[in-house]
């Protein structure tokens, strides 16, 4: 089973921003200098209402004239140029920053990603990965970016802006600062509903991505099923369910800011009754009341700011915790010891047992194999564990201490991507990718000559299939190949682990959708290439067994047979059937075609 690291260590906030601390530190230079901007038009604002001051007390005591109030005018409007320039540099600043922060993030994501074992995807599905990278990476952006800028800027307003209200009134300050308590008590009661709501979101929004990905590159399938009526239904019960569960979340975040509105609009009422009062009594000018007015509104900005703060920062936690967890969880397969590097490909497997995670059901049982440069072709009834072998010597999956041994090492001891090095690996589905054909062959040594590629082409009998396209090597095969029949992807899969010429070859019967004739070709074109190899050799053709030096009959997770094609295709019930019945189809095709 996948253990659940965060069990044992909760994701406290302070974890969670240990996640961002590098990235903050790689661009410290950048985010000061974009705060410092900040910081300057929130005093080139603060400046303002002090002019306005100085004006309307002259208009007030005609002490001022009509050229010392133009005289004003151009320095608000010089103050107002420099404010932009500021507040232009500031956004281009952390703004951009937190784009940054978003690239270093998601690379972190597909690294780690990159590294993981399969005991991780089975915990892990596509779309939900694919809702990482994509929603609650925005979140975090977001609240690393506006989010950021929003708190700081509401944070040194409101300071500056009480500051000088308590210069000009004290009592009237306390007054205007009354309905703030109501703010501060709507604000986390409504925020800790919103973080539940948001992390329900981002899991429907999960699992309508993974919905809508599966449907997509199964769409041939479901036409052919004619399913795509039910198909649409059950994305739109998705889709509902995730709009409901949005819409919860925007009720939270439609109160949060009407609340911070009526607070804001309380305190004005407030001021302009008493300090009107104050103004009438001639205990404040009508300069100190504009003026204090104009603070009281840019104190307003930050109690509207705190929701749209506090509903960036929720999510943005909410978003960053969903990351961590996917972070912290770990490869199952061991580390191994830096430098420890098996010298000959030998595998001796010693009383394996394997299970898949969060399963009981033993796959492999007590497996005991030694591998040696040769063909071992590999057979048994569908389920019987074949393609879990092959997967746990590709080291796809993490096996017990000293079951399996390379060149006389324990497995566990030796670093995964060293034991990787040494396989090439096909499997049952070919996996291409929507490119050429060439970069497609050439996809694990992208340095290959042209005449290598078409060398290995040649041996997997592709060559003269892919000569015939209108753009050769170079031609477009679509997502997962999907321009090229079964059979040629599968050749196409069997040139590219050819390509690699590593020391072990692994092919998981991936010649089934190729026909007898082609099938043959292959067969005859590739035993150069595997002298000297540990071939393992996954199928139910006779004509791929009869190939291998030795076979391997397995049953029910174990090997029930071993030995050479001659003396199995004699002693062993399964192999002997097999023969028997393609022998009957092979003459069957005979008397049909006669």
């Amino acid at each position: 089973m996948t253990p659940d690291n965060t069990a044992k260590k909760p994701l406290t906030l302070s974890r969670l921003l240990q996640l961002l601390a590098p990235i903050y530190h790689k661009h410290r230079l950048r985010i000061g200098l974009g705060l410092l901007a900040l910081l300057g038009v929130d005093f080139l604002q603060l400046t303002i209402p002090r002019i306005l001051k100085y004006g309307i007390d002259g208009l007030t005591a005609g002490s001022i004239n009509q050229t010392s109030l133009l005289r004003l005018a151009l320095l608000i409007c010089i103050i107002g140029l420099f404010a932009t320039i500021l507040r232009f540099s500031w956004r281009y600043l952390v703004i951009g920053f937190s784009r940054h922060l978003e690239r270093d993030l998601r690379r972190k994501i597909f690294n780690h990603i990159m590294k993981m074992d399969g005991t991780f995807f089975t915990r892990y599905s596509t779309g939900s990965i694919m809702a990482h990278c994509s929603n609650d990476l925005s979140a975090v952006q977001m609240a690393c970016g506006m989010g950021l800028v929003a708190a700081v800027d509401a944070l040194v307003m409101s300071i500056a802006a009480i500051f000088f209200m308590f210069h000009i009134h004290g009592t009237l300050t306390l007054l205007a600062l009354l309905p703030m308590p109501f703010l501060a008590l709507a604000t986390r009661f409504l925020s800790g509903r919103l973080h539940h709501r948001f992390d329900r979101v981002q899991e429907q929004f999960s699992l309508m991505t993974e919905f809508a990905r599966s449907s997509i590159s199964s769409i041939r399938l479901l036409k052919a099923y004619t399913l795509e009526t039910s198909q649409a239904k059950r994305f739109e019960d998705l889709g509902r369910e995730y709009v409901q569960s949005s819409i919860r979340v925007a009720v939270i975040q439609g109160l949060l800011f009407p609340i911070a509105t009526l607070v804001g609009s309380s305190a004005m009422l407030l001021v302009l009754y008493f300090g009107g009062k104050l103004v009438i009594e001639e205990t404040i000018s009508m300069g100190d009341f504009v003026a204090f007015i104009t603070y009281l509104y840019m104190l307003i900005w930050p109690m509207m700011a705190v929701g749209w703060v506090t509903n960036l920062g929720q999510k943005g936690i909410t978003s960053l915790k969903r990351i961590a967890l996917l972070l912290e969880t770990e490869s199952q397969l061991p580390a191994g010891t830096e430098g420890i590097k098996p010298e000959t490909p030998l595998f001796h497997l010693q009383n394996l047992s394997f299970s898949y995670p969060r399963s009981e059901r033993l796959i492999l049982d007590s497996i005991t194999l030694h591998l040696k440069p040769g063909i071992f072709g590999v057979t048994g009834p569908t389920g019987c564990g074949k393609t879990s072998l092959c997967q746990v010597i590709a080291r796809m999956y993490p096996v017990p201490d000293k079951t399996i041994l390379v060149d006389g090492l324990d497995i566990n001891t030796i670093p995964p991507q060293s034991v990787q090095n040494m396989i090439s690996f096909v499997g049952q589905e070919a996996m291409l990718f929507s490119s050429s054909i060439a970069d497609n062959i050439a996809f694990a040594v992208p340095e290959s000559k042209m005449e290598d590629i078409i060398r290995v082409a040649a041996a997997a009998a592709i060559h003269d299939e892919i000569m015939a396209l209108p753009d050769g090597y170079d031609s477009q095969i679509g997502e997962k190949g999907v321009t090229l029949s079964g059979g040629q992807r599968q050749r196409i899969a069997l040139a590219r682990a050819l390509l690699c010429d590593r020391p072990v070859l692994i092919v998981d019967d991936s010649l089934a959708a190729v026909d007898t004739a082609t099938e043959q070709e292959i067969m005859n074109n590739i035993t150069p290439w595997m002298e000297g190899k540990v071939v393992l050799w996954v199928s139910q053709r006779v004509k791929q067994l009869a190939m291998a030096d030795t076979i391997i009959v397995m049953a029910r997770g174990q090997i029930e047979d071993i030995g050479s094609y001659e003396e199995l295709a004699l002693n062993n019930s399964f192999l002997r059937d097999i023969i028997r019945r393609q022998r009957l189809q092979e003459d069957t095709s005979g008397v049909v075609h006669a």
